[in-house]
């Protein structure tokens, strides 16, 4: 219970202010602070360190009078500072809201969450005075037979293992098991909003070798749902053909190995490879299959479609990440890897276009079937990856060899000539060159967390936060070392609560997307602006709904 240090104090304030500074999305009041507590201890801890490391070389110390002096005189700076930038803080949250479109909330919430990081940030100092204590008290206690450095050195590795045993402990074998178990009921309960298809094309309908109950909740949702028959015709004004939808659940075979023959079993039952259209599909980490992205493929085609995916896993992306890294790529790999093989056994002229689409998580799995441009080209006839994690292999290859003088946040590659970037329906239309075929669009927001988010921000400036700020991002934003990175680890947690356009919220900019990429026969600008109408339409009464909508956030959640 030693007086603070003054040095880690002033640190502290410091990151303490860059803490309160706007990033990408508005930020509900708990989350903000998460991240001034967490943010103001570390630089505590930072100042403190600094100090220590200065009280050798620097002997000089203040006169008692003059050392009070500072800490009123830092007292009183540093709380009317903090009241002003408070404000400030409070209005470019509320202005983050209304660039948005959303709510502006009360300013006194914010002020809450200044005292909630303030409480956080002397909990977390609590606890790291108190493994330093212990390390002490070991250090004293082995001193009684071992020499002092050999004691001390000792001493750090037994609290060190103390330390990561009571971690690893808590978080893998508590918090991972509540949460994998609760994610495994969730994933295997019935709520009564899925029906079960009586259409043969559908996975899981009585024709399916597919079991109903192996499909897992998502699933149900991708298998019993999109547009109809009549819907489809009642937009061509044609007669329209019944779409295909295969879906292989995770409880449904062992491995992703045998998954993805079942998936392949499914399309040769179904006819799939008879279509206008076959896409492969790869989920994200619960399963879940973006709604709008796949009723605007098929009404772009009038139902000559199929969709084929699998489930790889039943957790969230964020924590199917933390838990296997690399679940994703294999099942996307092991999903296309099957599905083409078969395809390609087809006459050249006799077989169904090749897309592949995945949205966060999916997109890491859907490229890693890819090794770059060359191979895209040669296996696919388009593809459509929307709000790509940083961690993504092509993306990243795409985005750092970009041609000079193009922003990171919308680069242009190899000219445009194949892979495309956008935010928006205007930039599928950018650069002017010759667009060729196959064509491959990212879609994503300067907004957008789950594009931005990346250990790399700790220590080092990105590219898009030394460019001009996006239309949707305040030009206040600024980089700072390890806040940067904290605020945008917020904002992954807030990245669905946004509306559609901004965060990681793409809604019917799917369906420009796809009448870009592969357009059928006679398609016109009209007709996409139709398609954009009834895929908006369709987001607005899902959302409406509010029960496909909740089991969307539930799935996405942290991609």
């Amino acid at each position: 219970m030693r007086a603070p240090s003054y040095g880690g104090l002033v640190v502290a304030a410091l990151f303490l202010a860059a803490s309160l500074t706007p990033s990408l999305v508005p930020r509900h009041w708990v989350f903000q602070g998460a991240v001034v507590g967490v943010v103001t201890a570390a630089g505590y801890g930072i100042g403190t360190l600094a100090v220590a490391l200065l009280r050798g070389p620097v002997r000089h110390r203040l006169p008692p009078r003059y050392a009070r002096l500072a800490w009123r005189a830092s007292a009183i700076a540093g709380l009317i500072g903090l009241a002003l930038l408070a404000r400030q803080a409070i209005g470019w949250q509320q202005e983050l809201h209304r660039l948005m479109g959303m709510e502006v909330p009360a300013g006194g919430w914010y002020l809450l969450s200044i005292l909630l990081g303030l409480v956080l940030a002397m909990a977390l100092v609590a606890t790291g005075r108190a493994v330093r204590w212990l390390d002490r008290r070991l250090n004293a206690w082995f001193t009684r037979w071992l020499p002092s450095r050999i004691s001390s050195a000792v001493g750090i590795v037994v609290v060190t293992a103390l330390v990561v045993g009571l971690f690893d402990g808590l978080v893998n074998r508590v918090l991972f098991d509540v949460a994998d178990e609760t994610f495994r009921l969730s994933d295997r309960s019935f709520d009564g909003r899925s029906l079960r298809p009586v259409d043969p094309l559908r996975s899981g309908s009585p024709a399916s070798a597919v079991r109903w109950t192996d499909l897992g909740s998502q699933g149900r949702n991708f298998v019993s749902g999109g547009p109809t028959t009549r819907d489809l015709a009642a937009f061509a004004d044609a007669p329209a053909t019944p779409p295909i939808r295969v879906y292989v659940g995770l409880d449904a075979a062992e491995d992703d190995r045998e998954r993805a023959r079942m998936v392949v079993e499914e399309l040769e039952r179904t006819g799939a490879f008879e279509r206008a259209v076959l896409c492969v599909i790869t989920a994200t980490g619960t399963g879940w299959v973006d709604p709008e992205a796949a009723a605007a493929l098929e009404y772009l085609w009038s139902g000559d479609t199929a969709l084929a995916t699998m489930q790889y896993s039943y957790l969230p992306s964020w924590l199917s990440l933390l838990v296997d890294s690399g679940r994703a790529r294999e099942a996307g790999d092991e999903l296309f890897d099957a599905v083409y093989e078969r395809w390609r056994q087809f006459p050249e002229d006799a077989r169904p276009r090749l897309v592949v689409f995945g949205e966060s998580l999916g997109v890491d799995g859907s490229e890693a079937a890819f090794s770059g441009v060359a191979d895209l080209r040669n296996r696919v006839d388009g593809a459509l990856w929307v709000g790509p994690p940083n961690f993504s292999a092509l993306w990243r290859a795409f985005t750092e060899r970009r041609d000079p003088g193009t922003p990171e946040r919308l680069p242009v590659y190899g000219g445009g000539a194949t892979v495309r970037f956008a935010a928006e329906a205007d930039d599928l239309r950018e650069p002017e060159a010759p667009w060729a075929t196959p064509r491959v669009v990212y879609l994503q927001h300067p907004s957008d967390p789950v594009v931005w988010w990346s250990p790399r921000l700790i220590l080092r400036r990105p590219d898009w936060l030394e460019e001009p700020q996006g239309p949707d991002v305040l030009p206040e934003m600024r980089w700072y070392p390890l806040v940067t990175f904290w605020q945008l680890t917020a904002d992954l947690a807030n990245a669905e609560r946004v509306p559609p356009g901004h965060g990681h919220g793409y809604g019917a900019l799917v369906a420009d997307a796809w009448a870009a990429i592969l357009p059928p026969d006679g398609w016109s600008d009209h007709d996409t602006t139709r398609l954009r109408d009834v895929v908006a339409e369709q987001l607005v009464e899902r959302e409406g709904a509010g029960d496909v909508a909740a089991l969307d956030r539930s799935g996405r959640a942290g991609d």
